[in-house]
């Protein structure tokens, strides 16, 4: 069987049709209006999720310019804070509903209504003001998963700052670096965090790392340890500029096309790239991006279970999940600790019916064990959604019969600030693995190397192809750079540099990154497709599949695996079925079998590093995301071996 045989059978997944329990015709017939407003014209669509929202100032055109250079409702005035939190409160059916229900990794919760959470938002922004932040400045927020990051993100909304996230397991020097590409004015930061049972202390990174980030002229310490720490010079007490505040700030009406925040990307570059999205584009899209991926109804819990840092969190948590006045699950810790129930703990204690993550948590459940979820029923559980890595048909299959919900699979980037294409929850069919089709308001194509369109089941480079209005706007002080990552290769269309290929039923299946396509003996191999062969094997909980350097073929695949019990034989059973199901010339050089695999906290795998592990003995590029250090020194031990 040749590659092209494998990617066959990798998109030969059946449909399966979505129960009557789990359909809603009120969705359907919603979605089937807004899929003909898409039909007819996209900004036609895009008029119609304006109108969810609340306006300062009425718009006038949906849409100017194309890919590269457009803008969204002109002439327009909102404000994201105002859609996400005042206007709840605002309402007295509403206002007392909960908006945060957050639980500590030591196990402290805390419940905040939507009035509380408004006169939090206000009061902060209040402070913030009073330290001189403007519209248009921006402010660093470096801490994980607490109350005070969706305070501190929509504080920033309602007066105009630009917010940026800094990953809560940064250290000095990544802290440093995004501080100085930013410019920060001000940082909102925890003295310490929880993880993993530890205090980690962020205070003291930010600390060491203002000797390199001069534009920093105020800290705000939010005390979430209790230990009351000194401050000093320029740092401010969280609690106390909330008091010393009730006047509030008055909304800032913005243009939505105005920034609104950055993200910095990781990856092999040494200078961090600053993505930016705007005002109205992320709010109305991360909206509609929740509406149909979630479905939220009222009375429900939305746990999106992933990392602040991840653009995720923001998309499905602080803004679109807040902009339908939904009750958001959030939790400061590790998914494992103390015990491996802490999942299920956390589902069942807040009766969470909606839950978000990547597809490796999905892989770390299956892990722990059939008896561990049968021990832990999740009765008010109806959904889960997955994005973030793709989803191999095994997992999909394990969670489906395990928790008894669809399990919907998105696709979506940083740079494109949302999810685009998935099965609408509650509306269309499944397939094992595949991103379902785009929902109203995008378009796609994939394309050969010379940008000409390739038929069903011919795999190519994936694109974008219309303007929408989540898509980054351009990079931090380098437009230029904006232009020739994303548009210079396929002028007039967006390149994710992923490959991609569509099934016969029309279903969009994302194998991932252009640059893990590897080239062996003048073959064409994606590593998904080893990795998806490497899953079936019954021993096999998780996998990985990286490209190496040969001087015969030029490049040979390596393949990482988890186990669950003895791990005896498994390389050489993994190879043979690799050998037999795809080809001799796909057959992994090597198998190692590695009780941890480099991830970031959100549950990506790090491929590259692994891959400089296995040509250099450690990791040589930018290390910032990952969630556990020492899983590096796990992996060199493997590779050793």
């Amino acid at each position: 069987m040749d590659s092209s045989d494998t990617l066959g059978a990798l998109i030969s997944a059946p449909l399966i049709p979505l129960p009557d329990r789990w359909r809603s015709a009120e969705r359907a017939e919603e979605l089937a209006a807004c899929r003909a407003l898409h039909d007819a014209d996209p900004d036609d669509y895009w008029a119609w999720v304006a109108g969810q929202h609340r306006w300062l100032t009425p718009w006038d055109t949906v849409r100017s310019g194309e890919l590269g250079d457009f803008r969204y409702f002109s002439g327009g005035r909102i404000n994201v804070a105002d859609n996400c939190v005042d206007r709840w409160a605002d309402d007295p059916a509403t206002a007392q509903r909960p908006a945060i229900v957050w639980e500590g990794e030591p196990g402290d919760t805390r419940t905040l209504t939507y009035a509380e959470l408004a006169d939090e938002v206000d009061r902060l922004a209040g402070g913030l003001r009073s330290l001189g932040v403007s519209p248009g400045d921006v402010v660093a927020v470096y801490m994980p998963n607490l109350v005070e990051a969706f305070t501190a993100i929509h504080a920033c909304n309602k007066i105009g700052a630009i917010y940026t996230v800094l990953f809560s397991g940064f250290g000095r020097d990544a802290v440093a670096s995004r501080l100085s590409a930013a410019r920060a004015k001000a940082v909102v930061v925890a003295d310490g965090i929880y993880r993993r049972g530890k205090v980690v202390e962020l205070l003291e990174t930010l600390r060491a790392a203002r000797s390199d980030a001069p534009t920093v002229e105020h800290v705000v310490v939010v005390d979430r340890t209790g230990r009351d720490l000194p401050l000093s010079g320029d740092e401010v007490s969280y609690a106390q500029l909330l008091a010393d505040h009730p006047e509030g700030a008055a909304t800032v009406a913005l243009d939505p096309n105005e920034a609104a925040f950055l993200i910095f990307t990781s990856g092999t570059e040494s200078r961090p790239k600053g993505v930016v999205h705007s005002v109205g584009g992320f709010l109305l899209g991360t909206w509609a991006n929740v509406h149909w991926q979630a479905g939220p109804a009222e009375g429900d819990v939305y746990w999106v279970a992933a990392d602040v840092g991840w653009l995720t969190f923001p998309i499905q948590a602080v803004i679109g999940g807040l902009a339908h006045g939904s009750t958001i699950a959030c939790y400061e810790g590790a998914l494992d600790t103390p015990s491996p129930s802490r999942f299920y703990d956390v589902c069942a204690r807040h009766g969470v019916t909606q839950v978000l993550c990547a597809p490796t948590v999905l892989r770390m459940l299956r892990k722990f064990g059939d008896d561990l979820a049968a021990a832990h029923p999740l009765e008010r559980l109806a959904l889960i959604t997955v994005q973030g890595e793709p989803l191999d048909g095994e997992t999909f299959t394990w969670a489906s019969e395990t928790f008894g919900v669809p399990i919907v699979n998105a696709y979506g980037q940083t740079e494109t600030g949302s999810t685009w294409t998935y099965p609408v929850t509650g509306v269309d069919d499944l397939k094992a693995g595949s991103a379902g089709t785009p929902v109203p308001g995008h378009a796609f194509a994939v394309v050969d190397d010379d940008g000409a369109e390739v038929p069903a089941g011919v795999k190519g480079n994936l694109v974008m192809t219309r303007p929408f209005p989540t898509l980054a706007r351009t990079v931090w002080d380098d437009h230029e750079r904006y232009l020739s990552t994303y548009f210079g290769r396929f002028p007039g269309r967006y390149a994710t540099n992923d490959e991609a290929v569509v099934d016969a039923d029309g279903h969009l299946w994302v194998l991932g990154r252009a640059d893990d396509v590897i080239n062996v003996a003048a073959h064409r191999l994606s590593t998904m497709e080893i990795e998806a062969v490497v899953g079936t094997h019954p021993r096999v909980v998780e996998a990985a599949v990286v490209g190496i350097p040969d001087a015969t073929k030029g490049t040979v695949p390596v393949a990482f695996v988890t186990v669950t019990g003895d791990a005896d034989g498994v390389p050489d059973e993994v190879r043979t079925l690799v050998g037999d199901t795809i080809g001799g010339l796909a057959r992994p050089d090597r198998v190692i079998v590695t009780a941890a695999m480099p991830k970031t906290r959100t549950g990506k795998i790090m491929r590259r590093l692994m891959r400089e592990v296995l040509l250099h003995g450690e990791a040589r590029s930018d290390t910032s995301a990952l969630e556990d250090p020492g899983s590096l020194d796990t992996l060199a031990t493997a590779v050793r071996a």
